[in-house]
């Protein structure tokens, strides 16, 4: 299996990471029509849900700014959802770089934070991290 590269568009960009569980993505924005590769693919290809999609330009129509960036996004580990709010918190990260005024907006909006909540271990007697065997009285 090949490791899909990422469309590269032409110029200077700003780059960030974001990350949610186990999943990274890396997020270049260069000036641009609006167009967004992730791992190769076009957006709708990668994420075919419409809520999936609409939220990958969260950030950006928040700030007013949804047409105005080419996005190429190389995403990696974790599941599609974990995947989906890596790249939002990546966006998000980029944009402070693009511009530092847009900080307070986007703080404020809730996507600078890195979402802390992962997988719990499992426990050793249990079944998962909380699960327990069936209980017998006798």
């Amino acid at each position: 299996m090949t490791k899909e590269s990422a469309v590269e568009f032409k110029g200077k960009f700003y780059g960030a990471v974001g990350r949610r569980k186990e999943a990274i993505a890396r997020v270049k924005l260069f000036l641009g029509n609006g167009q967004v590769v992730i791992n190769g693919k076009d957006y709708k290809e990668y994420f075919t849900n419409p809520l999936a999609q609409d939220l990958i330009f969260a950030p950006l129509e928040a700030m007013g700014l949804k047409d105005k960036f080419n996005m190429s996004v190389i995403a990696s580990g974790g599941g599609k959802g974990g995947q989906l709010d890596a790249v939002c918190h990546g966006i998000s990260r980029a944009l402070i770089q693009y511009d530092e005024a847009t900080k307070t907006t986007l703080r404020k909006s809730g996507f600078l934070t890195r979402d802390p909540r992962a997988k719990e271990r499992k426990k050793y007697g249990l079944k998962r991290a909380r699960k327990a065997p069936q209980f017998s009285k006798r």
